[in-house]
């Protein structure tokens, strides 16, 4: 008896965004590393690619990922 059992089918309602086929699919058809989600509707899953667009847009400006660098402790 498996202990970790494969989903092969996800529930009604659950949409993911794959990356490897660009499309949207109901339920977790492709493996987790090729997919987003799950979403709400498909039309979450639809525009998953505009949300990932405009969070790297927020994190590239994020200015507490751009400090400048420091020395480390030891080199004073």
């Amino acid at each position: 008896m498996a202990l970790f059992k494969k989903r092969t089918v996800g529930k009604p309602g659950e949409w993911y965004y794959c990356l490897k086929h660009k499309t949207v699919e109901e339920g977790p058809e492709c493996p987790a590393k090729d997919r987003f989600g799950p979403y709400a509707s498909r039309q979450e899953a639809e525009h998953a690619m505009d949300l990932v667009r405009e969070r790297n847009l927020q994190w590239e400006n994020d200015p507490k990922w751009h400090d400048a660098p420091t020395g480390r402790p030891d080199e004073d």
